[in-house]
């Protein structure tokens, strides 16, 4: 029998977090002491003990609650495995990437860069309550002042990026299976289409998205020139022909030709800024803080009441945004239409909406407060204005 090589280095992990919380402890106690030492008596002053103490404290409590977390989360990702079945995850993200997962190098370099990744986000939050709560807390942070809310939006716009990057290549493939679009006549349409547009596609997948929903619909992703597509086989299910499905796609296509995506994720971004500032604001404002009953200006309660105040603007925002989107397919279905896809476009429309449950009858006010995307009715009749300006 194979020597438990992994169990013994668990253990001895947890022994070391149990001396050294020992340690801790030890120190703890004498943190709370309530004097100074001898030597120390009327050379520092009563005030700064007490505060150098709280300060310490605080330390001291936080680091119990942290040291505990970082434990148990690596024991775990040791005793559960999580390494070897995050190198084989390196792997599929560098097959996915178009690159050689056999040289050990690359594989090496991606295994590095997710650590380095989870190893930030899972130690983001420790590092901004030390930060923000406890060094602010006793006067020692000078981070952000009126520049906060840029550097809190430059760290979501990194965030988002990432997340951007990685979750169609790494994590979605955890959930579905995507596979290569089967040589063929709808694969050569659509290759066909986005050779027409000058659009660079490198993958073309289809996604099982049936085993977890009936829902159908297609989507494209990847940065500059490294682009794929992304078909539901429930859409090509339910389409009569490929011709819909080909539609379909040339209507996504339209909101990359005509720059919807990238319009989007501009605006989010300013809104993201907009948001962080005005939550430094109310952070900063000791009459709000007042009218609202406090005499202190605790960060969660200047949260609390960001999200309050700012709600009738989120509405206004929503319906603006929605206005936006509702025009993009407007604009992504005349884009199709001028390909030539009317008819397949309007067919496709319809089995989506049938397969997707949509509702059918729609309230004008109601969908333009609420949805991003045009009723069906209003979409086909945009369709048929366009075709009676042609006749």
């Amino acid at each position: 029998m194979a020597f438990p090589f992994m169990e013994a280095v668990v253990g001895f992990m947890i022994l070391m977090y149990m001396f050294e919380t020992y340690l801790d402890r030890r120190q703890h106690a004498a943190l709370k002491l309530p004097t100074l030492p001898k030597p120390l008596l009327g050379v520092i002053s009563q005030e700064k003990f007490e505060k150098s103490r709280a300060y310490s404290l605080d330390k001291s409590y936080f680091h119990f609650v942290h040291e505990f977390l970082t434990i148990v989360m690596d024991s775990g990702i040791l005793y559960f495995r999580i390494l070897p079945w995050f190198w084989k995850r390196s792997g599929e993200f560098l097959v996915y990437a178009g690159l050689n997962a056999e040289n050990e190098i690359l594989h090496t370099l991606a295994f590095l860069a997710g650590v380095m990744f989870w190893s930030q986000i899972t130690d983001l939050p420790f590092s901004l309550y030390s930060t923000f709560v406890i060094e602010a807390r006793h006067g020692f942070n000078k981070i952000g002042g009126p520049y906060l809310a840029l550097y809190l939006w430059a760290f979501m716009l990194v965030v988002s990026l990432v997340m951007m990057t990685i979750y169609p290549v790494l994590i979605a493939p955890l959930f579905n299976k995507f596979t290569p679009l089967p040589e063929g006549g709808l694969r050569e349409k659509i290759e066909n289409l986005a050779s027409s547009l000058k659009f660079p596609l490198k993958k073309l997948f289809v996604v099982d998205g049936s085993t977890r929903s009936s829902h159908s619909n297609a989507y494209m992703y990847g940065f500059f020139k490294n682009k794929r597509i992304v078909l539901y086989d429930t859409l090509i299910q339910q389409c009569k022909n490929d011709e819909e499905v080909v539609a379909v796609i040339a209507h996504e296509l339209g909101h990359w030709k005509l720059n919807h995506t990238m319009y989007s994720f501009i605006a989010v971004q300013i809104l993201t800024l907009l948001q962080f500032g005005g939550f430094t604001l109310v952070r900063n404002s000791k009459d709000l803080f007042e009218s609202f009953g406090f005499d202190t200006q605790p960060v969660l309660i200047g949260l609390i009441i960001f999200q309050h105040t700012v709600i009738p603007f989120q509405h206004l925002v929503s319906f603006l945004l929605n206005l936006v989107s509702r025009a993009f397919e407007f604009q992504a279905d005349a884009f199709a239409w001028k390909l030539g896809y009317a008819e397949p476009l309007r067919a496709g429309l319809i089995k989506l909406q049938e397969e997707n449950l949509s509702a059918m009858n729609t309230d004008p006010w109601y969908s333009a407060y609420h949805y991003s995307h045009p009723p069906l009715v209003e979409r086909l009749a945009a369709i048929d204005k366009l075709e009676k300006k042609t006749d």
